[in-house]
């Protein structure tokens, strides 16, 4: 089977790091729109589709959420696999019911997550693992009839709804990435010193466990592009019989 096609809006305002970082762990034709112009694909012609995380909080409402709302809405209605990580979990969540709110606290830096070992977005990740977070907004409701996946004392990290996951935290980072993000926060000079210096290569490796959540995503999109052609070469038989 050829790879999957994968549309990846990706909502960080430009941010170089952001490219390089889902171009290098999906493993997929991508192809990718800036969603902070309201750019979305033209069509539904792709396998799955990936939300980046955003500096934007869903709440605001700007005007270039509401194109990009419409397309996702619009994709998971067609049976469309989507994975949402930071922002895009928060947009998922969303625009399937969920509620999203400010957590009057920042979590920023590794983190340790559980997750319930119940879904094969984690297959391969320990219940407990390290993940590097920097959100200020959490999901607080989930969609209905949504599945909690995983979560720490903060705030859920992640969840299914049918073909649709979201996770929080940030399994595509790098050091870089982390780095840059610790530089341009407003931070105390403490707890930026505190939050640069866990960004070690032991801690990133410890993460990098995480990163299997792209993979597991795209072997469930693999799986959902065979079953959706052999029930459509099952139907095309049946027009004919």
């Amino acid at each position: 089977m050829s790879e999957p096609r994968i549309a990846v809006l990706n909502a960080a305002h430009r941010d170089e790091n952001t490219t390089r970082n889902f171009r290098r762990e999906l493993d997929a034709s991508l192809a990718e729109f800036d969603a902070t112009d309201g750019t979305v694909p033209d069509d539904f012609d792709y396998d799955g589709a990936v939300v980046t995380g955003s500096r934007a909080s869903v709440y605001w409402n700007d005007d270039w959420m509401q194109p990009v709302a419409e397309w996702v809405d619009e994709a998971i209605d067609r049976g469309m696999p989507f994975l949402g990580v930071c922002w895009g979990h928060q947009l998922l969540a969303d625009v399937l019911g969920g509620t999203v709110a400010d957590m009057d606290v920042y979590e920023v830096g590794y983190s340790e997550i559980e997750h319930t070992g119940e879904s094969r977005l984690f297959d391969g990740i320990d219940e407990t693992f390290t993940a590097f977070t920097s959100h200020s907004d959490a999901v607080t409701e989930l969609p209905p009839e949504a599945e909690p996946l995983a979560e720490n004392d903060y705030s859920n990290h992640g969840f299914r709804s049918d073909r649709v996951f979201g996770v929080q935290f940030h399994p595509e980072y790098d050091i870089e990435t982390a780095r840059d993000l610790v530089h341009r926060k407003e931070l105390s000079d403490e707890r930026r010193e505190s939050v640069l210096d866990e960004i070690t290569d032991e801690n990133y490796q410890a993460a990098c466990e995480a990163k299997l959540v792209f993979e597991n995503f795209l072997e469930f999109v693999r799986d959902v592009k065979r079953i959706d052609t052999t029930a459509d070469a099952s139907a095309s038989v049946g027009r004919s019989d």
